[in-house]
């Protein structure tokens, strides 16, 4: 991990340092992901979770070498189902990824990339999830982190150098959320032992830099 963040400021100082020798593209992205939630405990049925994401992205070339930086702030929302209901999250997502590049002509190209994800909750953070019949608890509650941090790993073509095409695959690091018990009167009681959320997603992804 400090490689990988020793590399992204390197091609980011070079960047500065020598603006005539790098190019500067901003452009839009937006794609599609599948995530796998998966909880530590099997007290919570779920399902995969779909979704979209989409917003502005700027991308930092070295030309000769083929390395890069691609930054981007994505709206990321995405509907799963708890226990038979849907619960919706909504963060903002901050990738910034070391790219190496690979030109296969004129009009196509090839690219690898990775690095750090930043993502900050918005709206609601917690969801009423299930009913529990005992005389202790009620409910349980779901209930995200404000932010989360997670690793991107893909690659993609470009093409008519403009329009890009990716896969990548988002790796959590760290849990993303906890279950708890609620009583009668909405007040937490207990959390489920080892009942914490870490979500993994697959993302398709389109963007056009100008």
């Amino acid at each position: 991990m400090k490689k990988l963040f020793s590399a992204i400021l390197l091609v980011a100082a070079f960047c500065v340092v020598n603006p005539a020798k790098s190019q500067v593209k901003f452009g839009v992205k937006g794609g599609l992901n599948v995530t796998n939630m998966s909880f530590s405990s099997s007290v919570i049925d779920n399902s995969n979770q779909s979704g979209f994401f989409i917003g502005p992205s700027v991308k930092f070339t070295i030309p000769i070498v083929g390395l890069g930086i691609e930054a981007s702030a994505l709206y990321d929302q995405r509907d799963s189902k708890l226990d038979s209901k849907t619960v919706t999250q909504k963060n903002v997502n901050i990738p910034i990824n070391l790219r190496y590049n690979i030109g296969l002509g004129s009009l196509l190209g090839v690219y690898f990339a990775t690095g750090p994800q930043f993502g900050f909750s918005l709206g609601d953070k917690s969801f009423d999830i299930r009913n529990i019949q005992n005389a202790q608890a009620t409910a349980a509650q779901y209930k995200l982190k404000d932010s989360q941090f997670s690793i991107n790993v893909g690659a993609g073509v470009t093409l008519l150098k403009h329009l890009e095409i990716g896969a990548a695959y988002n790796i959590a690091c760290g849990k993303t959320g906890d279950v708890s018990y609620l009583d009668a009167a909405g007040k937490i009681v207990s959390s489920l032992p080892g009942a914490t959320t870490r979500t993994n997603a697959w993302q398709v992804s389109a963007a056009y830099y100008f």
